[in-house]
């Protein structure tokens, strides 16, 4: 289970349309590296099961993964 703090690379290929240096373009995060920022697990003291869990932070720019998407860095 990954932990806040620790150190993650995209290990499948995940495009995004939010990246800041290619907004509005299709981004492909493969092989980027980021942090675990947070792993959602509950929201206003309610178990939740979201799609896609754990928050990493790239820089200032964050993105929500399944936790097959990523291994440790």
């Amino acid at each position: 289970m990954m932990q806040p703090g620790d150190p993650v690379k995209v290990c499948q290929s995940v495009v995004v349309f939010h990246h800041p240096q290619h907004r509005g373009q299709a981004f492909d995060l493969l092989g980027e590296q980021g942090e675990v920022v947070t792993v959602l697990s509950d929201w206003k003291g309610r178990v939740i099961s979201p799609t896609l869990p754990v928050v990493v932070a790239f820089g200032k720019f964050r993105a929500h993964f399944r936790a097959d998407e990523l291994e440790p860095a």
